[in-house]
């Protein structure tokens, strides 16, 4: 019964993770579509996909400055409810501009939204809940994955993208009033009145965040390798994933989505090993064997010829995903204080921002330059030197200490010999 109820919220929360999920990906498929069938310009989708990181890019350098000094609760709730407008606005407008500009301000909301839930939840759960509730929360974003295409096209089916945008909205409501009903952690902890945040506040903040990493090298790299490996490279590569599927292996639209199914298999069958094993993983093996497997995974991907082998490799990279992903989570959640981590995740998330951009720009001036295939190529080998340095890094008998269980950054980590 005792465990149970240390479970309450978490599975509370957990809950509307799922939720949120689920929609978002019914949302994004949705507004392809729209985009897609009132332009039918696949130029004019591929700007979708480059609002997020423009947005990151325009809140991450003052973000944390904001989200440090308010109740993360608070800001949740009303980061959910805004959301859930200005979605519930985009089908009646005509114009694509002005959807532009409506997606811009929703994925500003997002940019600020990430921060703050992962500060909500490294305060609401104890380190020893810590692994258990990352694998969850990996399985149930894995199987967002499936199930949040399934439904898209199952709406389509019975109505149109129009309400799958709706139920996007009606999902972010949800997930604000399931925020309600979690315990406010900083109930009287900041004052009732406004952020007033100036030139200087943020300066001064991005210095503390400068001087952290100054003071832990060894996070420091980690931050960078994860963030080179599963984020730059992992996007810029991606990015290309269509048109090697077509143009390299030869498949057609339904061979590309069953190789996008067998992907979504691999998340799903890593992230149910990773809940099973997680409590006698150390996390510093999920983040060195699951780099080293996703750098495997790719590999074996980029050098494939035919449909097995990129099979084969997506299968693999998907697998480890789950791994690399729950044990950075733990880690971040253990050695970042979390009177500063709404700093840190934006200063990471504006580099992590323009890295994606000039990557993936860069890859796509490749591949017109040169070919998919080598462009796919180099990326990955690029790739699997930052992974493979990222392992054997935290594999090392002398980091052993490194991922030990301490929260809020509080222990003596070892420099870099």
């Amino acid at each position: 019964m005792k465990g149970m109820e240390a479970w309450k919220y978490p599975a509370i929360l957990l809950l509307g993770i799922g939720v949120a999920n689920i929609s978002g990906w019914i949302y994004f498929i949705a507004l392809n579509v729209i985009i897609l069938n009132a332009t039918k310009s696949a130029m004019a989708v591929s700007i979708l996909y480059l609002l997020r990181p423009l947005a990151a890019m325009a809140v991450s350098s003052w973000s944390g400055s904001l989200i440090d000094r308010m109740n993360k609760r608070s800001l949740m709730i009303g980061l959910d409810g805004v959301r859930a407008f200005l979605i519930f606005l985009l089908p009646l407008l005509d114009s694509i501009a002005y959807i532009y500009g409506l997606v811009f301000l929703i994925h500003m909301a997002g940019s600020l939204f990430g921060p703050a839930s992962g500060t909500y939840i490294a305060k609401l759960i104890p380190p020893e809940q810590r692994p258990r509730f990352n694998s969850l929360n990996g399985l149930i974003g894995s199987g967002a994955f499936l199930i949040g295409p399934a439904a898209a096209g199952l709406l389509f089916l019975a109505g149109s993208p129009t309400s799958a945008i709706y139920i996007n909205a009606a999902a972010l409501l949800f997930s604000a009033v399931v925020t309600m009903l979690m315990p406010d952690l900083e109930k009287g902890l900041f004052a009732d009145q406004p952020v007033r945040m100036n030139r200087n506040m943020i300066r001064q903040d991005w210095s503390d965040v400068l001087g952290f990493y100054r003071s832990r090298t060894a996070i420091l790299i980690v931050c960078l390798l994860f963030s080179a490996v599963m984020v730059v490279m992992a996007t810029a590569v991606d990015s290309l994933e269509a048109a090697f599927a077509q143009k390299v292996l030869g498949l057609s639209d339904s061979g590309y989505g069953l190789l996008v199914s067998i992907a979504g298999a691999g998340i799903i069958a890593g992230a149910s090993v990773n809940a099973v094993v997680v409590k006698r993983l150390a996390a510093s093996a999920q983040i060195g064997f699951g780099a080293i497997g996703v750098s495997f995974g790719y590999l074996v991907y980029a050098f494939s010829a035919g449909f097995a082998g990129a099979a084969a490799g997506f299968f693999i990279l998907a697998f480890f995903l789950a791994f690399a992903n729950t044990g950075f989570a733990t880690f971040y959640q253990n050695h970042i204080p979390v009177a500063m981590m709404g700093r840190v995740g934006s200063v990471n998330g504006f580099f992590e921002a323009i890295l994606v951009m000039l990557a993936t720009a860069g890859f796509g001036l490749a591949a017109d330059g040169y070919t998919v295939q080598a462009t796919v190529i180099a990326g990955v080998l690029v790739m699997s030197v930052f992974g493979l340095s990222l392992g054997f890094y935290l594999l090392r008998p002398s980091k052993a200490r490194l991922l030990a269980s301490q929260p809020d950054g509080i222990v003596s980590l070892p420099e870099d010999e």
